[in-house]
Parts: C-alpha cells; sequence; structure tokens
C-alpha cells in the first residue's frame, strides 16, 4: 500500500482551475520533489494535502484513510525556519511533543537524544540567533519531524541556502531521511536539488491546460558517485526543461 495517495484533485478559485485531475501516490521512505513555475498550484496542492485547503473534487489518502481537511496528519515546513528565538534549540525541537501533551522533562529528553542522533548536541542550549542558516534549517527539519513522523512536506526549505551550505544540508538530509525512515514532498524550483534528492519527480505546469508530468530517477544512476557530473544527470535535467519549457 502506498504511503500518500492523491487522486483526481482539482481545484477552482472564482472560476478558474489551478489543479486539474492531478493523481501521483509516494511509497514509504520515497522523496519526491514537485517542480513547476512561480503561481502554478504547487502551495495550493500542499495546502490540500495538509488538510488545510479543501479541493473542489479529489481525495488524498494517508495510509488508506481519508485526511482532506484534518490538518496534523502530514509535517510541512515553510521555507522560513520559523524557530522560536526567545527558546532553545533543545526547546524548540522539543515543541511539538509538549503540543501533544508531553511532560517538559519527558520532551525536553527525547528532543536533545535526536539532536545528538544528528551531530547537533552541542547546539542544544543554543538560542536561534546564534546559529547559521544551515544549522537552523537542520534544526527546523528535526521539529518538523517530531510535529508528525513518516510523512513530511518541504515547501523550498533549502532555497534561502548558499550552494554550499545547501550541498552539505542536501547530504545531511538524505542521512536523516534514511536513518527515520521519512517519506518526503518537496516543492522546489532547483532542478539539480530536485534530482539530488528524489526518487521521482513531478513537473506542474499551467500555461492555459493544466499538466503533470512525471519522472523517474534510476536507482542506479544515483548511487553512482559522480552522479551529479554524470551523463545521465544531464540527460535527466535536459528531460525536465525540455518539459518545463
Amino acid at each position: 500500500m502506498s504511503k500518500l495517495v492523491v487522486k483526481n484533485i482539482t481545484k477552482e478559485f472564482a472560476g478558474k482551475t489551478v489543479l486539474n485531475d492531478i493523481n501521483f501516490q509516494v511509497a514509504t521512505n520515497e522523496i519526491i520533489s514537485i517542480i513547476g513555475p512561480s503561481g502554478v498550484g504547487k502551495s495550493t496542492l500542499f495546502n490540500i494535502i495538509a488538510g488545510l485547503l479543501n479541493p473542489t473534487q479529489g481525495e488524498v489518502l494517508l495510509d488508506g484513510i481519508s485526511i482532506l481537511n484534518i490538518p496534523g496528519k502530514i509535517s510541512y515546513m515553510l521555507q522560513k525556519d520559523l524557530l522560536l528565538p526567545f527558546k532553545t534549540v533543545a526547546e524548540n525541537v522539543a515543541l511539538p511533543l509538549r503540543l501533544k501533551g508531553e511532560p517538559k522533562k519527558i520532551a525536553q529528553q527525547k528532543a536533545t537524544a535526536l539532536l545528538k542522533d544528528f551531530g547537533l548536541a552541542d547546539l542544544a542550549g543554543c538560542f536561534p540567533k546564534e546559529l547559521s542558516g544551515g544549522m537552523r534549517q537542520r534544526v527546523a527539519l528535526l521539529r518538523t519531524y517530531l510535529f508528525s513522523a513518516n510523512l513530511i512536506l518541504l515547501d523550498e526549505p533549502f532555497s534561502a541556502l548558499d550552494p554550499f551550505t545547501k550541498s552539505e544540508v542536501h547530504d545531511w538530509y538524505l542521512q536523516a531521511h534514511d536513518k527515520l525512515k521519512l517519506t518526503t514532498i518537496f516543492i522546489t524550483h532547483d532542478i539539480d536539488e530536485a534530482l539530488k534528492l528524489s526518487d521521482w519527480i513531478y513537473i506542474l505546469k499551467n500555461q492555459g491546460q493544466v499538466t503533470f508530468e512525471t519522472i523517474h530517477l534510476n536507482p542506479q544512476h544515483k548511487k553512482q558517485a559522480d552522479f551529479l557530473l554524470s551523463e545521465e544527470f544531464l540527460q535527466y535535467k535536459t528531460q525536465i526543461m525540455t518539459h518545463l519549457a
């Protein structure tokens, strides 16, 4: 059974069709990316999946159960990390557990253990203003995981990072995704990022007619140590750019 099923999703605003009969599935532990021009409906689709917006028609199933209009079932992280400046890193990470009713001491212990597992133990007592952009994103991603484990929606979470920091955070996230057994859906405008992180890429276009193209990345290609410099990488990138044209 697929972890997430998006079935026949259509959304209209004031008589204008923004999304039209969108269908895809996400298997457990997969990473998929959704690419498309600004204003094409990517965030609208995320808001529907997250239970924040009702579609005109269609269904969203998580583990076989409808989650339409039921927020809180899926973790959702926006571009900004939204860390609380008056709380320490450990307190920020523990926040989802506190909101779920866990005692402060236990929540702090779990947050500290999670930070340790991912090489961030030294940051536990720091405040967000003391962290670099890359460190803030790592902390925010761990907090997002604790809000609703397993399936995470990430809306351009690395867009503000410089190329070197972004690459480091990509590597870190791939390790975290594997270790925590996550399932992830990205929105990104960065084709290289999508190719590095994803198992599947979906291209959303709305130039008079909504289209949804699918590209599957061969796992054997992704295992190449120099995948980002390979001929296969360039072929995938050309294919995506052709679809976006």
